[in-house]
C-alpha cells in the first residue's frame, strides 16, 4: 500500500466536510494516530499488542471455539495490508486444546471522542465472526493490554462500541454488517444497535467507521451514516463513554456465529489502513450569528428555533424554563428547532436560551428570552360503551382537540384485548383509515383542513384477535370547548377548588362529598380516592386533568390545572 500522503489527507477531509456535516454532530480535522502497515512482517508492536490469554474456564466469551495466538501464522503484515487469519488446527495453549486458531489485536493507543476509519476486507464465510470494536480502557479483563494498569471496572460498565460485526445477525442476508453500543443499560444482545446492507465484504474494501462525540456516537459505511445512539439521558448507565477506549481487531469462530461447516480450512480479515482523528488544536473563537426565536404554540407546547454560526461545526444550544433545562446539539449554520411539551394551557412562559460550542465558547449576545403563550385547549373529551358492531364490555375513551384548523382526534379502548388496531371511520362520506398507536390500546389520528364551527362525525373500528368492536359515531363542533366531556347534574351545589394546584388540591364544599377522581384529557384515571377535603396531587405530571366531585348520584366534572 502507498504511504498516506498530504494530499490524501486533504482530500479525506474535504469529503467529511462535503457530507459529514449532515452525518455527524462533530467534524473531526486531526490525524493523531494510524496504522498504515507498511512494513511486511509482524504487526508493529508499538501500536499493536495480541491477546492470547484464555478468560477463567478455558474458553473466550459467546461459546467461542478459537484459541488466539501471537504467531505469524494468524497475523501478519504483507504488501501494505494487515493479515488477520482464522484457520483450523489442532493447537494446544494454556493447557487448553481447540481446533481453529485466530488473533486478537489490541491497540496500545486509547482515547476519548474522535473518529476512526478502518478500511478493511472482511469474511463472510459461515461460522466466522469478524469484528472492528472499542472496549474502554478501564476494563477488567485479564490478558488484555490496559488491563494490569488501568482494568477497575467490569463489562459491560466500561462500555463496547462495536463498529463492524458480521455473522452473528440470524435472518439476515450475507454481507449485513451491524454495529452496536452495549453499557449497564442494554448489554448481550443489546437493543442498542444498527445495520446495513454491504456489497460482498470479502472481494470488496470497504471504510467502517464510528464518529463519537461527547453527545453521540454514529457509525457509517463509506461514509453513509446508518445508526446513531443519543441517549435523552446519559449517565453511568446508558453512557460510559466519558472515558478513553482502545481499539480492538479480531476474527472468532463459532459461538453466535453459528456452526463452522466442516470442509472450514482458513479465511482472512485484510486490513488497509486504521486511522484515528481528533481536533487538536485549542478552539477560542466564539459562535457568532447567534438567534432564537418562537415557532408554532399550541395549548399543551411551544416551538422554539435556533441558528448560529462556529468554526468548529457543531453548536450547543440550552433552553432553561422554570426549574426545567435541556441541552441540544445541531450543526452550525443550521436552523435548529425543538418543542417543549407538557406546558399548561393558556399560561405565560420564560424561555432563556444561551449558545455554546464543544470547547465551551459563548455566543457574544447570549442570553435570548423569549416569551410565549400557550393558547386554550379547545376539546371535548367523553366516555360511552355503545357499539354500532360487535360489543364493548367497559367501553371507550375519546377527545376531540381542535389545533388551528386540524382536529386531532383520540380513543382508547378500554376493553383487554390482544393485538388491537384501530381505524377511524368518516360517517359522510364513509371512509376508513388506520390510526397511529399512541401507548397500549391508545390511538389518535389528525384530520387536516377542516372549518371551524363545522360538525364533523366519526366512529373507531376497534380490531383485534378473535373479533372486533365499532364505537357509536360520536359528533364534534370543530373549535369547541367542552373539556368537562359530561354533563354537569343541575341541582349539584357547586364546590370551589385550588386551581391551579401544586402539591395538594383543597376542595370546598356545602355539601357532603364521597369521592373524587382525576382524570387525564384522554380519559385515564389517575386519581381515584374518598379523601375529600385534602388531595395529594404531586405525583401528576404537569398539564390540564378532569376533576369528578361525587355527592350521592350526583357528579360534577370541572377543569383542573397542575402546575
Amino acid at each position: 500500500m502507498k504511504k498516506i500522503t498530504l494530499g490524501q489527507i486533504i482530500f479525506s477531509l474535504f469529503l467529511i466536510c462535503q457530507y459529514g456535516y449532515s452525518q455527524v454532530d462533530v467534524v473531526y480535522n486531526d490525524l493523531v494516530w494510524s496504522d498504515e502497515f507498511d512494513n511486511n512482517g509482524a504487526v508493529n508492536a508499538s501500536n499493536w499488542f495480541l491477546q492470547t490469554q484464555i478468560p477463567s474456564g478455558g474458553n473466550w466469551f459467546n461459546n467461542e471455539e478459537q484459541h488466539y495466538t501471537n504467531r505469524l501464522v494468524n497475523s501478519f503484515v504483507n504488501n501494505g495490508n494487515l493479515n488477520i487469519i482464522a484457520k483450523r488446527e489442532t493447537f494446544t495453549d494454556q493447557n487448553v486444546t481447540k481446533q481453529y486458531t485466530s488473533a486478537r489485536l489490541n491497540s496500545k493507543f486509547a482515547f476519548k471522542y474522535g473518529r476512526v476509519d478502518i478500511r478493511a476486507k472482511a469474511p463472510n464465510d459461515p461460522g466466522t465472526w469478524p469484528a472492528l470494536w472499542l472496549l474502554g480502557r478501564n476494563v477488567n479483563e485479564d490478558g488484555g493490554f490496559f488491563d494490569a494498569n488501568f482494568g477497575t471496572i467490569g463489562w459491560p460498565a466500561c462500555g463496547e462500541i462495536d463498529i463492524m460485526e458480521h455473522g452473528i445477525f440470524p435472518g439476515q442476508p450475507v454481507n449485513y454488517v451491524g454495529s452496536a453500543i452495549h453499557t449497564p443499560s442494554s448489554s448481550g444482545n443489546t437493543v442498542n444497535k444498527g445495520g446495513i446492507q454491504a456489497s460482498d465484504i470479502a472481494l470488496n474494501y470497504h471504510v467502517y467507521s464510528m464518529n463519537w462525540s461527547p453527545n453521540q456516537i454514529t457509525f457509517l459505511l463509506d461514509n453513509v451514516a446508518f445508526y446513531t445512539y443519543n441517549p435523552s439521558v446519559k449517565n453511568a448507565s446508558t453512557w460510559p463513554f466519558d472515558a478513553e477506549q482502545y481499539l480492538l481487531l479480531n476474527i472468532a469462530m463459532g459461538g453466535f456465529a453459528g456452526v463452522i461447516p466442516s470442509n472450514f480450512a482458513q479465511t482472512s480479515m485484510i486490513v488497509d489502513y486504521v486511522r484515528v482523528y481528533q481536533n487538536v488544536a485549542v478552539d477560542t473563537e466564539a459562535p457568532t450569528n447567534f438567534t432564537a426565536s418562537v415557532g408554532e404554540v399550541t395549548g399543551v407546547s411551544v416551538q422554539l428555533n435556533m441558528n448560529a454560526t462556529d468554526n468548529s461545526g457543531t453548536m450547543a444550544y440550552t433552553v432553561s424554563y422554570g426549574s426545567e433545562s435541556t441541552t441540544i446539539y445541531n450543526p452550525s449554520g443550521q436552523l435548529n428547532s425543538i418543542v417543549i411539551p407538557n406546558l399548561s394551557p393558556n399560561t405565560n412562559y420564560t424561555f432563556t436560551i444561551t449558545a455554546t460550542d464543544l470547547a465551551g465558547n459563548t455566543a457574544g449576545n447570549n442570553t435570548i428570552v423569549l416569551n410565549a403563550t400557550t393558547s386554550q385547549i379547545l376539546q371535548c373529551s367523553g366516555t360511552d360503551s355503545v357499539a354500532t358492531e360487535g360489543t364493548f364490555t367497559t367501553g371507550y375513551n375519546h377527545t376531540f382537540q381542535t389545533i388551528g384548523t386540524n382536529v386531532k382526534i383520540t380513543f382508547e379502548l378500554l376493553d383487554q384485548q390482544v393485538g388491537v388496531v384501530a381505524f377511524l371511520r368518516n360517517q359522510t362520506p364513509f371512509t376508513e383509515v388506520q390510526m397511529d398507536n399512541v401507548s397500549g390500546q391508545v390511538f389518535t389520528k389528525t384530520i387536516t383542513g377542516q372549518t371551524l364551527g363545522s360538525t364533523i362525525n366519526y366512529a373507531v373500528k376497534f380490531a383485534y384477535a378473535g373479533g372486533l368492536s365499532v364505537t357509536k359515531y360520536v359528533s364534534y363542533v370543530v373549535g369547541s370547548n367542552c373539556p368537562l366531556g359530561v354533563e354537569t347534574a343541575p341541582d349539584l351545589v357547586e364546590f370551589s377548588f385550588t386551581n391551579p394546584s401544586n402539591t395538594n388540591l383543597d376542595i370546598f364544599s356545602n355539601v357532603v362529598v364521597d369521592k373524587v377522581e382525576i382524570y387525564n384529557l384522554i380519559g385515564n384515571l389517575v386519581i381515584n380516592t374518598t379523601a375529600t377535603e385534602r388531595i395529594d396531587v404531586s405525583s401528576l405530571s404537569k398539564g390540564v386533568y378532569l376533576l369528578t366531585v361525587y355527592s350521592g348520584t350526583q357528579k360534577s366534572v370541572k377543569k383542573l390545572i397542575v402546575n
